[in-house]
């Protein structure tokens, strides 16, 4: 795998707990619905892109699912306030319980870290996306953001949630 590109050295921390120090921390959850066809409808939708694309998110990615080394470019936002990220796939994750990946930043992307994308399978049944993060600014224009930037962030892990749920909502129908 191509990691040498990354903007940031700790490869794989949002895997980790602590996150690493010296960045802002995003742990949010969104509860999806209830049992194994959530989970695994949920579970497709993110290792394939399509949560972030039906959210409204542009994904270029140089595979059809995400990988470890495939590289993504993610943007978004509309006409001149759209904004660009290149990321590359760092790890992915597809057990009984859990299925997602994470990605790193690359040079060009407004903020340096990694985000992680993860659907829980809990023992009570139910299904959760679960999005990790630490980042810090790395352009002028992340830096300007500045306090706005986790407040964006959250709001658009929420906006995910909802457009996932939706997404899997005919699984949940049948439990």
């Amino acid at each position: 795998m191509t990691d040498g590109d990354l903007t940031y050295p700790e490869r794989g921390g949002t895997r980790r707990s602590p996150l690493p120090p010296g960045y802002r921390p995003l742990r949010e959850a969104v509860r999806l619905g209830h049992g194994r066809a959530v989970f695994a409808a949920a579970g497709d939708a993110v290792a394939g892109f399509r949560m972030h694309r039906a959210a409204g998110t542009r994904i270029r990615a140089d595979a059809p699912r995400a990988a470890p080394g495939v590289a993504v470019d993610v943007s978004v936002g509309l006409g001149p306030l759209r904004v660009t990220g290149p990321c590359r796939v760092v790890w992915t994750v597809d057990t009984a319980d859990r299925a997602g990946f994470g990605y790193g930043s690359r040079p060009g992307h407004p903020v340096c870290g990694e985000e992680a994308f993860v659907v829980v399978h809990r023992p009570d049944g139910s299904v959760w996306l679960v999005v990790t993060a630490f980042s810090r600014p790395a352009r002028p224009l992340a830096r300007l953001a500045g306090p706005l930037l986790p407040l964006f962030q959250r709001a658009y892990v929420r906006h995910l949630g909802r457009t996932l749920r939706r997404l899997v909502r005919r699984a949940d129908d049948h439990h």
